[in-house]
């Protein structure tokens, strides 16, 4: 009797390990306070130079250089940033702006520029937000210190980036995303956390990193059940931050 216990024990130990490492826990980031300037600054790489390419045949042009037709302001009002000479850029006060079409799963190509003006998060200040809810920082972080989960490429108050890739103010820089989303059962508890992998100017500075929960402001929320497809943020923090060259590749979803 004892043997066939163990034996059973040993067989629901092999049948449930497949789903057991399908839901990663939620790590913990209790070692350093929200916004820690403590927090170790992450070294600097020099990227190499910057060489924008044509999106993939397959790609969901977000932006062309041409016009806002893709977005909207999250009111539903028209978006009203300035285009001109091939980008967008911030209009403070406008509000953020938002793709009218929604998405969970996905890679994202976005190019961007900060002012060279302001120092800390004064310093062209903006953010990706992914299914409006989950941000990866847009900051001059070149020669600019501030605390490492809020410098550019920073999972807002969760990561800081691996190193800091970034280009001086005015130069083009580079994100390429990919966003796994999370997932949520039909009581609306958490089955899958989302993750996140950021190339910044072709550097890997998020590698696959499991999400604790939304992005929040000195906080870290927990998760909130939410719709599987939710559109894409821009933020508009008061500085003139441009972006250009925005592709979206929408992911077959994990099994």
């Amino acid at each position: 009797m004892v043997q066939r216990t163990i034996a059973l024990s040993f067989l629901l130990t092999l049948l449930m390990a497949p789903l057991m490492a399908q839901t990663p826990p939620i790590p913990s980031l209790d070692a350093w306070e929200v916004h820690d300037l403590e927090r170790p600054q992450p070294r600097m790489v020099t990227p190499s130079a910057m060489t924008p390419a044509p999106p993939p045949s397959d790609a969901i042009v977000l932006f062309d250089g041409q016009s806002l037709d893709e977005w909207t302001h999250r009111t539903g009002q028209p978006a009203s940033w300035t285009v001109k000479d091939g980008y967008m850029e911030v209009r403070a006060g406008a509000g953020a702006i938002a793709t009218k079409r929604s998405f969970g799963d996905v890679q994202l190509h976005i190019e961007w520029a900060t002012p060279n003006s302001g120092d800390g998060q004064d310093s062209g200040n903006s953010g990706v937000y992914l299914m409006n809810t989950y941000e990866v920082q847009v900051l001059n972080s070149y020669e600019n210190k501030t605390y490492p989960d809020g410098q550019a490429a920073a999972l807002y108050g969760q990561y800081p980036p691996l190193v800091n890739a970034s280009r001086p103010a005015g130069e083009w820089q580079s994100y390429d995303i990919v966003f796994r989303r999370p997932h949520f059962d039909d009581n609306g508890d958490l089955t899958r956390p989302a993750r996140v992998t950021v190339f910044h100017n072709g550097v890997l500075v998020q590698d696959n990193v499991i999400l604790t929960g939304p992005t929040g402001h000195r906080s870290r929320p927990p998760y909130q059940a939410h719709e599987d497809q939710l559109p894409m943020v821009l933020q508009d923090h008061n500085e003139p931050t441009r972006y250009r060259n925005i592709w979206v590749r929408e992911l077959a979803p994990e099994m």
